[in-house]
């Protein structure tokens, strides 16, 4: 089991149950793949560093978790796939 972050942003037009609602999905999508969430930070709204999508704001949430090693590979590809996923970044601690 190794020890991950991933920081991703959502689209920050979406309303608030959505994006309980992505951030809770993440979260079972680690623990469905035998991980453990060890932190769920919601950083909130914050300005775009550029535009992405003609977007200029974000919706920040940084996730903490322990995992097998092959487990960031499907959270990326869940990721990727969700439209309301405007950036993710997956580290190794």
């Amino acid at each position: 089991m190794n020890k991950y972050e991933v920081l991703y942003i959502l689209d920050a037009k979406i309303d608030d149950a959505a994006k309980d609602a992505l951030c809770d999905k993440f979260k079972t999508a680690v623990e469905n793949g035998g991980g453990t969430v060890e932190s769920v930070d919601k950083w909130g709204v914050k300005k775009l560093a550029y535009e992405i999508d003609f977007k200029s704001e974000g919706y920040y949430v940084l996730m903490n978790f322990t995992a097998p090693s092959d487990f960031p590979q499907e959270l990326e590809r869940q990721m990727r796939i969700t439209d309301e996923v405007i950036r993710f970044i997956v580290v190794k601690k």
